[in-house]
Parts: structure tokens; sequence; C-alpha cells
């Protein structure tokens, strides 16, 4: 059988859908070297010396069943094509033969095959304040769009499935659950570890870390107002991410509620410093308003750092007893919730890894063969 992924989020991002991306197909072909993967992309613009991208090149090289096939398009233009203006140009008109289609990323291209789409959250609908205004409109949409087109659904978490059900009318056994895992590299490290990571990112002795991207859905404001009732001294709190969208009151709050520096903004960090900057922080603060799985939480889990996040939609999943969980919309409990990881350090450090072992790519990876078992054509009686 041979099944073509889109790969696009995999080369272009290094955190959420691409991580997700890439970590769940290289455990599905490390599994099941059977079958056949065609992983397409848009290139258009794409650096040739991406990190993602070299990653693929070497997934393709070590397993012969994987090739990549590049669309000479950007993203942007891919979307426009197939999502906007809804051309009907096959996806193998692109890519070569194909038994399977796996859309990881919300939306499906035109295809004659059997499909297979993950959706990750109903942002879009659950907390459309919270999203890009074109953006919420498209996918408002594009995704019901796809939903229907779909022989199977893939969601992170039971709160994502009954999202689905509630709002979209989506549910049933066309709807699977494949929760998201963790790599390895997620776990307590030693000092002689992690401390040439704090003298190259200038990192202070005591932080309290939040790790995303920064938009309005992760809640930031808040949390820079919950940070400022904190008395504790020398402690600061760095925020790790890109710029996403609506982030202008994010930094409006630091600037007006910090007025001694402890706010600290590193942009996006590399991937290999990421279980460093985990290990060395005091205590992992997420207090999203709304997560289709929280991908960073898990990670902060696996590592052994305590845990504060909400008690909203699929946080408290991936947390189980392992964190502190909030009301996110109450400065005064986020506050609360960091004082309390604080003072229960020890029980959170040895609490959070045995969580995170709940999820595993392996586990996930076969969840995922299951179902590209379940779509695989059948051969039609001579």
């Amino acid at each position: 059988m041979i099944i073509a992924v889109d790969y696009t989020a995999a080369v272009w991002q290094g955190a959420g859908i691409g991580r997700y991306t890439r970590e769940l197909i290289q455990a599905a072909v490390r599994l099941d070297q059977g079958l056949r993967y065609t992983l397409f992309y848009a290139a258009g613009g794409l650096p040739a010396a991406s990190p993602h991208l070299a990653d693929l090149r070497a997934l393709c090289a070590t397993y012969p069943n994987v090739r990549a096939r590049p669309i000479p398009l950007t993203p942007r233009a891919l979307t426009i094509l197939w999502q906007r203006l809804r051309l009907p140009l096959p996806a193998e008109a692109l890519v070569g033969k194909t038994d399977l289609l796996h859309a990881p990323d919300f939306v499906l291209p035109p295809t004659r095959a059997r499909t297979l789409l993950t959706v990750h959250d109903l942002t879009f609908l659950v907390r459309p304040e919270c999203a890009e205004a074109g953006l919420r409109r498209y996918l408002t949409r594009a995704v019901p769009r796809a939903l229907r087109r779909a022989d199977l659904v893939l969601v992170d978490s039971q709160a994502t499935a009954n999202d689905l059900a509630r709002l979209l009318g989506v549910a049933g056994p066309r709807v699977r659950l494949v929760y998201p895992g963790v790599d390895p590299r997620f776990r307590p490290l030693a000092a002689a570890e992690v401390e040439p990571v704090r003298a190259a990112l200038g990192l202070p002795e005591q932080f309290l870390l939040f790790v995303g991207t920064l938009e309005p859905r992760k809640n930031l404001v808040r949390l820079i107002e919950a940070f400022a009732r904190l008395s504790e001294p020398g402690l600061s709190l760095l925020i790790a991410g890109r710029k996403g969208w609506l982030y202008e009151e994010v930094f409006a709050a630091a600037e007006r509620l910090d007025p001694g520096g402890r706010v600290h903004f590193l942009d996006f960090v590399d991937d290999r410093y990421l279980p460093a900057l985990y290990n060395l922080a005091r205590a992992f603060v997420y207090p999203s308003l709304y997560e289709g799985f929280g991908l960073p939480v898990l990670e902060a889990l696996a590592c052994g750092t305590p845990v504060v996040t909400a008690d909203v939609s699929s946080l408290p999943e991936v947390a189980g007893e392992a964190a502190v969980l909030v009301d996110p919309q109450d400065v005064g409990a986020i506050a609360e919730g960091i004082r309390l990881a604080l003072d229960r350090h020890q029980r959170l450090r040895a609490a959070g890894p045995t969580q995170a072992r709940r999820f595993g790519w392996p586990a996930a990876a076969r969840q995922l063969l299951a179902c590209y078992d379940a779509l695989r054509p059948v051969a039609r009686p001579r």
C-alpha cells in the first residue's frame, strides 16, 4: 500500500504540528517497513539548510520504502490552490500513485484515494477571539469540508473528540483517538548536562518557564500578571517562543508590570536546548485557555519539572495528577498555583516522568498503523 502524507508542516515548523508529524510518521516508518510512503511538501521558499529537510533526507536514505516529493510551490500558494480556489487537481497528479492520503494538519487536498485526516483542536470555534480573523474564516469553511470527505478522523485528545461531536456533529467509530508521545530525550538531566545550556543562552539562576507561540490562546498576559504578584526574590519568568499573532498586549503587559526586568523573552529556542531548558526551570507554567493536547506540558513532565497548567480542554488528560491545575481566567489562581508548585516541587518532580510514560510515539504509531490498515483498499474480485 502506498501512503501519501502531507509533510508540509513537518519541514516548515519546528514545534507544534510540525513536531507531531515528524515524530509520528518516523515512528510508524520504524515499526512497519512493509508500507510505502510518499512524504510530499510545499517546497517553495524552503531554505536548503533547513534542519527538518535534512531530517527528511536522512529518513529517506535510511528507509528505501520512504520517498520525498517536493512540490515547487510555497505553503500559501498550495493552500490557495487546493483550499481557497478549490482547484480540482488531485494530489496524485503531483505526488504519484496513492492508495491512502494522510493529512495531519486539518485539511485535505483533492484526491481519489482513501483519506485520513487529523484535527488537532477546534480553537477557531471554541475560542474564536484567540484566532487571527483571516485564519478563523478559512478554517471555519475548510475544516468542516475536510471532515465531510475524510474516511477516518484522528484527534489528539478526548476533549477534541468531544468538541467535534458537540460543535460539528462528527462522532462514532469514524473518529479515532491517538495521543501524541514524548521523545526519550525529554528526561531528568544531571547538572553537568544542563549548565552549559544556561551559559549558552545566558539564563538566570532561578526562573519559571513558558514554551509556546506568542498568541492570545496561550494566556500570557494573565501569566505575566500572576507573576507580578509573586514576591519571591531573584525569580524570573522566561517566555520561549516565536511571535505568532495578536501578541502586542503581551509585550505591553511586561512593560507595564515588570519595571525590574524579570520577564525575559527568548524567542524560538532550538530543539536541542529544550530538554535542558525544562530541567533548569523551577516550574513550567502553561495556563493556556484551550489546547487540543499541549505537547510542552508533556515534555516538561517528562523532564521532572513541576508543572502548573489549566484545568480546561485536554490539559487535565495530559497532566493527570502530576501537575497543579488552575483556572486559566483567574490571575490569583495562577499565582497561587505557581506558589503551590514551588512548595510541592519534590512530589511533582517525582510524579511528572511517571505520568509522561503513559504517552509514547511507538504506541501512537501502532494506533496510526491500525488506522492505515483499516483504510487499506479492498481488492476487487475478478
